[in-house]
């Protein structure tokens, strides 16, 4: 199942993309016309060129790669980041160098992933007291560490 999604593309690269048939993601790219060197816990907001209009019930999760974060420490700060419906501005990602050495992020280098999910809207049932459950009001670390 696809779902139809407007997009306008103003950057140097092709569209998103999906890697395989089954990936749940789609690449961004750095927009960009130069390297940005980014330092040890130094913050850097990527353009991609990508503006995009997603349809009602939908949002767009922007989420950090696997390979930037495992192999060279750096990730997206506010994952998964959301986009929502009614934006219609170019796409960000703001990455941060968890690392202890300089990454250097190249021009049109994929730097995230977009997955595009549908979700619910809540309609409140306010109440004085919330159903019993086996786990009740336990927190971090109450089922275990295994």
């Amino acid at each position: 199942m696809s779902v139809n999604v407007k997009i306008v593309n103003k950057s140097h690269h092709q569209l998103p993309d999906y890697q395989t048939v089954l990936s749940a993601g789609m690449d961004l790219k750095a927009n960009t016309d130069e390297p940005i060197a980014l330092k040890p816990m130094e913050r850097w907001l990527f353009p991609t060129g990508i503006y995009i209009q997603l349809p009602e019930g939908y949002e767009a999760q922007i989420r950090p790669r696997s390979g930037l974060a495992a192999k060279y420490g750096v990730t997206v700060t506010n994952a998964p980041g959301t986009i929502d419906a009614d934006y219609t501005g170019e796409i960000k990602v703001s990455l941060i160098n968890l690392s202890r050495d300089t990454v250097v992020i190249q021009p049109g280098e994929r730097i995230a992933q977009m997955v595009v999910a549908k979700y619910e809207k809540v309609t409140w049932n306010e109440v004085s007291v919330l159903d019993e459950t086996e786990r009740g009001d336990g927190g971090f670390g109450s089922t275990g560490r295994n």
